[in-house]
């Protein structure tokens, strides 16, 4: 019986390998295929993507490794770690419970739409979509939000599938199947790169895709650009809510931290990269605008397989690496609600997977109404539906102040404080992190996130025809919140 606690019965990753794909796994999701593709052709091509790995090194990876380091130093999720690490008297473990509600947030979404990519790669497999118009395909979609009964079923069929995987243990269970999933999903997507860049027309849209475009990056304007860098960089990583702490937790001290998390880092950009090889050049081969979002990849994509010889068999070698990118994350999450719950009250892990398979198959049920019969409520304008609602709490909200909360955690007194943090990640052979950057990381990265934070904010309100100065009301709101969290203490502290 595995229990989570920090007196060292908490299991480990059986190899490095595991702890680099399971976290890789988290990671990489479908982000990666439906948005960053199409994000970096619009704004320039290797320009952006320049611009994006700068922001990957200077924000994303250190805070990577921060996130690991607590998991690691604490021994524990984020639902226990900050309240055993942190100073007596200080506030950072009421970030736990956010940290928390954040992952089952996700999960309340997410999950539908791991379904989805299963339904479509059966869809394809069995060859429904063969031979439909492309108005057919459309149609043939909405029909399937439309029906509460096929949704439920897929998504029931993705919980199930990740539970039974977090059952058999992490080792056994997360990390083995998941370097499968893993495995499988780079070599398919390999595979797919070379079909997609030798298609008849295809080099239009790898020049598109890769091609620096100085000339569209001042179209659109150079500080837009950054500033979409900047999100994706942040964003890409799942990075914020104490997703990737769980597994530093399940990390040993042979390695430092920096490394790993430069290497996971690398994966993540490769298969974004690779999955805008696939779909790009395959849509300008046959003529077909690529856009972003779902409809990317359930309307757009078979339309292209429909018209690509041996099309059935591509199409579902893409459904099945879309399945795989989908299930990776759900695995992974999961591993984090299974690992609050032997946390929080020292259970089983049979346990826990059997109380929270049935907490997310119930909490996933608004995000699965909501194109049906809660289509009538539009949080945010006619278009939008539940999961959007969801997916705003998550994404404009809790990932980058939970960011914050971990840079705050990992540099501030009340906090863990900067010299434990630096002993934790340097721990272990590999590459260093550089301690004499404290400034930076005290002043110069709370900016960044910041930037990221109020821009989101701004930019979503103004999307949606809301009135953008009540956005920044709120957001503003929310980081005093935060700053309580992190400044607040009963009794002041002198840094370990």
């Amino acid at each position: 019986m595995e229990k989570g606690s920090k007196e060292g019965k908490r299991e480990k990753f059986g190899s490095r390998l595991g702890f680099i794909l399971v976290s890789a796994g988290c990671a990489i999701g479908l982000g990666n295929v439906w948005k960053f593709p199409y994000v970096m052709g619009e704004n320039g091509g290797a320009g952006f993507i320049a611009i994006y790995l700068i922001f990957l090194l200077i924000l994303g990876l250190p805070l990577m490794t921060m996130e690991f380091s607590v998991g690691r130093g604490a021994q524990q999720s984020v639902a226990t770690g900050f309240k055993y690490l942190q100073k007596e008297g200080s506030k950072f473990h009421l970030f736990g419970y956010i940290g928390m509600a954040g992952n089952y947030l996700l999960m309340m979404f997410y999950t539908t739409v791991a379904g989805w990519m299963i339904h479509y790669f059966y869809k394809m497999a069995t060859g429904e979509l063969v031979g439909m118009s492309a108005e057919q395909i459309g149609a043939n979609f909405g029909q399937m939000l439309e029906s509460p009964a096929t949704l439920t079923l897929w998504m029931v069929i993705a919980v199930v599938l990740a539970f039974g995987i977090c059952s058999l243990g992490m080792k056994n269970g997360v990390e083995k199947i998941t370097k499968i999933m893993m495995s499988a999903l780079l070599v398919l997507m390999v595979v797919m790169v070379v079909r997609s860049v030798t298609l008849p027309g295809a080099k239009a849209g790898v020049d598109f895709y890769l091609k620096p475009d100085l000339s569209k990056m001042m179209e659109i304007g150079i500080g837009n650009v950054i500033f979409a860098a900047m999100g994706q960089a942040f964003f890409t990583l799942s990075i914020g809510m104490g997703s990737m702490m769980v597994f530093g937790s399940y990390m040993d001290k042979k390695r430092s931290l920096t490394g790993e998390a430069a290497t996971i880092t690398i994966l993540d950009t490769a298969v974004a990269l690779m999955a805008g090889l696939i779909i790009i050049p395959a849509c300008f081969a046959y003529g077909i605008q690529p856009n972003s979002g779902p409809g990317l990849i359930f309307i757009t994509l078979p339309n292209v397989f429909n018209s690509m010889p041996a099309g059935r068999l591509w199409g579902t070698a893409f459904f099945l690496f879309l399945s795989f990118a989908a299930l990776s994350t759900v695995v992974a999450v999961f591993e984090n609600l299974i690992s609050f719950h032997m946390d929080l009250w020292n259970s089983s892990r049979k346990k826990a997977v059997i109380v929270n398979l049935i907490l997310v198959i119930t909490l996933s049920m608004p995000c699965i109404l909501g194109f049906n019969v809660l289509s009538n409520f539009h949080p945010f304008g006619p278009e939008s539906v539940v999961l959007d609602l969801e997916d705003f709490i998550i994404s404009q909200n809790i990932l980058p102040l939970g960011s914050l909360v971990f840079l705050f955690f990992c540099t501030n007194k009340n906090g863990w404080g900067w010299m434990n943090f630096i002993e934790e990640v340097n721990a272990g052979k590999g590459l260093r992190f550089p301690s004499k950057l404290k400034g930076y990381f005290l002043f110069g990265v709370p900016i960044l996130i910041v930037s990221v934070y109020i821009k989101g904010y701004w930019d979503f309100f103004v999307k949606q025809g809301m009135n953008p100065y009540m956005g920044l009301i709120i957001a503003f709101a929310a980081l005093a919140f935060l700053v309580y969290i992190c400044f607040y203490s009963r009794k002041k502290h002198v840094e370990r």
